[in-house]
């Protein structure tokens, strides 16, 4: 009797498949075609590659800029900033709050002037750039407006993506400042400036793969992201936005995680659901609304500190998943960073992956090559199937922002993770290094960390700042900003002057928290 297997989902797997399996023909249609199964373009990696895009920051903005064009020497064709934890909680590098936490997962950045430094020598018209910033997204999006004006760059030319989503930081991630209501006015006040000024610009970067990386499985993965989705939609339409005026630029933002086939159908089945979503139930008529297009990051959970070099290897057949299911961007995990931020080398090693499956291997020479596998097409019907049953319990019990409330997604991810975490320990689920094939091994000596001084030398920089400023001007903007949170005009033009005025990231965020209070989640 053979044991049964099952993948991350739940789903049983058979020892092999054929064409009885497709109960009926798969709704697929051609490469750039609706529901768009097969890739949003009709010749994908043919004419153009996906844009590579390693995810850096570290430290002062200087350190993050020279890593930023080192990238760029080596190939990599867009820039994806990785903001500290204080920035990501609207919190300047000198406040109490702060303390021993500044550049230490990212970049600092609490003023224009660090925004400037950031892009010094870096041409905006001529990247994409990509920021990992949710609940301080509109700040940080205005201080790279005006960095691009210094540069005579007009907004009209920018592209790039700002994450922007916040319902999966209460659920996933906890970088959230606001309650649900104000933050999703942020967001939608964000859509709808830069639907008008903006037209390059992905709005949002709707993002599963925090989801994912908490340790839910590949359905919920889809499932939490696209209710999230959902709810974003719904909140622009309630706003009074048509919404083929904003849904072209609506991105999405995956994992690519272990199981290759399971990883590369999810990608798949995601394409046809939200298709299916905007046309169906939205009413998109613009078929840019139904293109899922998507930016993939490798499994930062699935890295180990034991035998570390083992992560390349994992890595690369993560990314190659990635390329099979479809991305349009990706950025792969350096080998090192369940130890510390990646080193230049580990950053390169991680960069020549993505070169060696893009120019070396032959999979972009075919748009979806494992469309029509068996395997693949019931596994994407399958998982296709358990998401909508997830979206259908999830709109019965009031949508996302209810369940973000109830705890019912954080809940779901927790029994997940808890039952990973279960077959790992019992030898169940096989981690090489970890809990099978370990070796007797010493962690590397040359890792990277962040000088102490960094925060030292921030406070010095942020005090000669505020002294050498309009602070009668700054005081004047912010009091405007405090009374138009009142009311539902869009904040955006406000918060830009205010940047443009030297306000800081801090002092924004402070005005909103006197109008909006803090959420508590737990």
């Amino acid at each position: 009797m053979e044991d049964k297997k099952f993948n991350s989902s739940g789903i049983e797997l058979k020892t092999f498949y054929d064409k009885n399996d497709l109960k009926e023909e798969p709704e697929l249609g051609k490469p750039g075609e609706y529901p768009f199964v097969r890739g949003v373009y009709s010749t994908m990696y043919r004419g153009k590659l996906w844009t590579m895009r390693q995810y850096a920051g570290f430290g002062t903005a200087e350190e993050t800029n020279e890593r930023f064009k080192y990238l760029l020497k080596n190939g990599q064709t867009g820039l994806s900033v990785a903001f500290d934890l204080p920035t990501q909680l609207g919190l300047d590098s000198d406040d109490p709050l702060s303390c021993g936490e500044v550049g230490k997962v990212g970049v600092a950045i609490s003023t224009v002037d660090d925004m400037m430094v950031l892009f010094d020598g870096i041409p905006l018209d001529q990247v994409s750039t990509s920021m990992t910033i949710n609940a301080s997204s509109m700040i940080i999006l205005a201080m790279y407006i005006i960095v691009a004006k210094k540069q005579g760059v007009s907004m009209d030319k920018l592209s790039g993506t700002i994450q922007n989503d916040i319902l999966k930081e209460y659920t996933a991630r906890g970088n959230y400042i606001f309650p649900p209501e104000p933050s999703m006015r942020l967001t939608a006040d964000i859509f709808e400036f830069c639907s008008k000024n903006l037209p390059k610009w992905n709005t949002i970067s709707i993002s599963g793969y925090h989801i994912r990386e908490a340790g839910s499985t590949a359905v919920q993965e889809l499932a939490f992201t696209f209710a999230d989705a959902i709810a974003y939609v719904e909140y622009a339409l309630k706003k009074g936005l048509d919404v083929d005026s904003f849904a072209p630029r609506l991105s999405f933002f995956f994992n690519a995680h272990n199981n290759f086939f399971e990883e590369i159908a999810k990608f798949r089945a995601a394409r046809r659901i939200w298709a299916k979503i905007m046309k169906e139930k939205f009413k998109a008529k613009n078929p840019k609304s139904m293109m899922l297009r998507f930016h993939t990051q490798t499994a930062g959970s699935m890295l180990t500190a034991q035998q570390p070099m083992n992560n390349i290897v994992r890595v690369a057949l993560q990314a190659l998943s990635a390329v099979l299911g479809g991305t349009q961007s990706l950025h792969t995990n350096s080998y090192d960073e369940a130890l510390a931020l990646p080193t230049e080398e580990s950053v390169r090693i991680a960069l020549r992956t993505q070169q060696i499956i893009g120019f070396e291997t032959g999979v972009c020479d075919v748009a979806d090559p494992l469309g029509g596998s068996y395997y693949i097409e019931t596994l994407t019907n399958e998982i296709e199937k358990l998401v909508w049953e997830y979206l259908e319990k999830i709109e019965k019990m009031g949508g996302a922002v209810k369940c973000v409330e109830s705890g019912y997604f954080k809940n779901e991810i927790h029994n997940s993770s808890y039952k990973f975490q279960k077959e790992v320990e019992s030898g169940e689920k096989v981690i090489v290094g970890l809990n099978r094939f370990q070796i007797e091994e010493e962690i590397k000596s040359n890792l990277m960390k962040i000088d102490e001084s960094v925060e030292l030398r921030r406070k010095e920089f942020l005090k000669e700042f505020r002294k050498n400023r309009d602070n009668e001007k700054v005081k004047s903007i912010l009091e405007k900003i405090s009374q138009v949170c009142d009311t539902d005009e869009n904040l955006f033009p406000y918060v830009i002057e205010a940047v443009e005025n030297r306000a800081t990231m801090g002092e924004i965020i402070n005005v909103m928290k006197t109008k909006w209070g803090l959420f508590d989640n737990d």
